[in-house]
């Protein structure tokens, strides 16, 4: 299976280009499955309902997000009955929506979640702990399974993707907005990444006005 994912896409400009280059990427690469994290689509603080529906309009499959998921209440309803929508998996028990997805595609089973870390963060449920039901879930889904690892912290997301190694397919990292070029395949199978940036504004800092 071919997956796209694309990092996080930051407001207009973002939503622009990823309108223009999915159907594109998807038809010149054989892309089976597009993962895009709309976590600063609205004027780059969080998603609403009609730009989460624009997005996977445009050819996404699957939405992650990150810390500003929260941002715009109306999306609150919109996680409860959207399930290609995720929230971060570690977020406590009872707030709306997943943080966990499980596809078909032609006959194969992807499973994508959406974790965050905590380190210069607001306080939450461990990370680690967390992927290790969602592995579990994953196994007994016979799913390969892809996570966003939405994180500040180098270190943190280094160390996940170590802890990850062997029980997932993939670990990308997002939030920074930065591409760092530590791409590799780790020991265990992993595809892994520590930031996989953004797709907005090139003259910005960081998707927003200079």
């Amino acid at each position: 299976m071919r997956v796209l994912f694309v990092g996080d896409i930051v407001g207009r400009p973002g939503r622009r280009a990823f309108a223009k280059l999915a159907h594109r990427l998807r038809q010149r690469h054989a892309i089976d499955f597009i993962i895009a994290n709309c976590e600063n689509a609205a004027a780059g603080f969080g998603v609403t309902p009609d730009i989460a529906r624009e997005l996977l309009d445009a050819g996404a499959d699957c939405l992650t997000s990150g810390n500003h998921i929260w941002k715009h209440r109306e999306i609150y309803d919109f996680l409860n009955c959207e399930p290609r929508l995720l929230r971060p998996a570690n977020y406590p028990a009872g707030v709306p929506g997943v943080g966990l997805g499980i596809f078909s595609v032609g006959g194969e089973t992807i499973a994508v979640a959406n974790l965050m870390g905590r380190i210069h963060l607001e306080p939450l449920d461990c990370p680690f702990q967390a992927f290790t039901e969602i592995a579990a879930r994953a196994r007994e889904e016979q799913a390969l399974l892809v996570v966003d690892f939405h994180a500040e912290a180098t270190s943190e997301k280094q160390a996940f993707g170590w802890y990850a190694d062997g029980r997932c397919s993939a670990v990308v990292g997002t939030h920074t907005h930065v591409q760092t070029a530590d791409e590799r395949v780790l020991p265990g199978g992993a595809a892994y990444i520590t930031d996989v940036g953004m797709t907005g504004a090139v003259d910005s800092v960081l998707g927003v006005n200079r």
